[in-house]
């Protein structure tokens, strides 16, 4: 059987109706038994929520076949979702990391790829994309990868936290999860399910009476220095936040769901990607209030959500 395994309709290899994103999972090498058991069952969860949203799903490292090498087909796969500009890809890495103080690397059987490595073949594609790495040690790939329309998250915020990390169960778990929909909008967006699997992690620690020994991260506005769930409380930001100088994140994230809402589904492609703008127009003008006369910010204000409302009105 193929390494590259596409389980739905896919950008890859073509298809009838076009999903709603594309989904590719790169599973590790596992290195026990144990782990190996633990990283098919989070690589499952994913396949489950794309066929459930519509996406694609495609999923590497699984497969008994040694050549090419699955760092050989990691890359074709990006090669050719290259050839996409529009419809958002979902990058989901599932395994073990490690950092020596120069270089991160994730495992994988056969040759490792570097977070330079990974920079250089997303550097082809303009399309949206979310980076999500669940592996210890992988902070050093949120600096390397993070970018303008790109989602990143790593399931630590140092290189030194370098041991097994849990975070990616528990996001794979909230996916799905009603309980991670915290707006209570029938869906999970990919920001809420960050949060979720964050504040899950930490109670697992918590409760097993032991060091928490990973904090994830997540950047979606291009800076490179992501923010930490404890900087929020629910999906407002936590008083300690309001001081910090780098602008927090999440924006972005909270506009991408695996599985929509059917209100969601039913909206044109043209609508929701100008509400998603305005949206974020309404963040950027927010975080510039004291920089703006009062008039000229709540005129700007105004007219951003007066057009936000027609859209919901379908004017």
């Amino acid at each position: 059987m193929n390494a590259v395994l596409t389980l739905t309709a896919t950008l890859f290899f073509g298809a009838d109706v076009a999903p709603t994103a594309d989904v590719l999972v790169v599973v590790g090498a596992p290195g026990t038994p144990e782990y190996g058991k633990q990283f098919d069952e989070w690589a499952s969860r994913w396949e489950q929520a794309a066929q459930r949203g519509g996406a694609s799903v495609t999923l590497l490292g699984r497969a008994a076949e040694a050549v090419p090498t699955d760092r050989e087909r990691w890359q074709t796969a990006l090669e050719r979702a290259a050839e996409e500009r529009q419809r958002p890809l979902w990058l989901v890495l599932i395994g073990h990391g490690t950092f020596d103080r120069r270089t991160a690397k994730f495992n994988l059987r056969g040759p490792d790829v570097s977070a330079a490595d990974l920079a250089g073949w997303l550097s082809r594609l303009e399309r949206p994309v979310a980076v999500i790495d669940c592996t210890s040690a992988s902070a050093p790939f949120l600096a390397a990868v993070s970018g303008p329309k790109r989602i990143v998250i790593t399931a630590t915020k140092g290189g030194h936290e370098q041991n097994f990390a849990r975070f990616g169960d528990f996001l794979s778990q909230a996916l799905t999860d009603p309980l991670a929909d915290l707006d209570k909008d029938e869906q999970v967006s990919l920001w809420e399910a960050f949060l979720a699997a964050s504040r899950r992690t930490a109670e697992y620690y918590q409760t097993d009476g032991r060091l928490q020994t990973e904090h994830a991260l997540l950047d979606d506005n291009g800076d490179g220095q992501g923010t930490r769930a404890d900087e929020f409380v629910g999906l407002q930001p936590a008083p300690q936040a309001q001081s910090r100088a780098a602008a927090l994140d999440g924006t972005l994230a909270h506009q991408w769901h695996l599985i929509p809402s059917p209100a969601e589904s039913a909206l044109p492609h043209d609508v929701r990607t100008r509400r998603d703008a305005i949206e974020l127009q309404v963040v950027a003008l927010r975080r510039r209030k004291s920089e703006l006369p009062e008039t000229e910010y709540y005129a700007q204000l105004e007219a951003l959500l007066v057009e936000l409302a027609k859209l919901s009105l379908g004017k």
